[in-house]
């Protein structure tokens, strides 16, 4: 994988977001993170922004959850092919996550390794 990627972070926890940004810029094919902290956000960046090629979705935040940000995406034929990878601690919403489009599951807390092979099998 040699691309230079922007990834989107939703997560309403700051921890967690620096956390998520300090494992992806440790990757080289990472050029760009941008930090959205509710889902309304996320949709926003989502939309004003064609160079997001991924986005790290935490499922549960105030204002607009994850999956609530899975449906309006796979909704908009302008954004819905972005890939989704969800982040979350509530193992029973994979199904559901997955259901409504989302291309990859991992649990948190989140490995740096996992994060890694993710990204990989999704954007290779």
């Amino acid at each position: 994988m040699s691309k230079e990627l922007t990834i989107l972070a939703v997560d309403d926890d700051l921890i967690n977001l620096k956390l998520l940004k300090s494992m992806l810029t440790k990757n080289p094919n990472v050029k760009e993170v941008i930090e959205a902290k509710n889902g309304a956000d996320a949709i926003g960046f989502i939309k004003s922004r064609n160079d997001i090629d991924l986005v790290l979705l935490d499922i549960i935040m105030p204002i607009m959850n994850g999956l609530e940000v899975l449906r309006v995406v796979r909704l908009d034929d302008n954004i819905k092919q972005t890939p989704i990878i969800v982040l979350t601690t509530d193992e029973t919403k994979k199904t559901e996550a997955l259901e409504l489009g989302a291309n990859s599951f991992l649990m948190k807390p989140i490995r740096s390794v996992e994060l890694t092979e993710k990204i990989e099998s999704l954007l290779v």
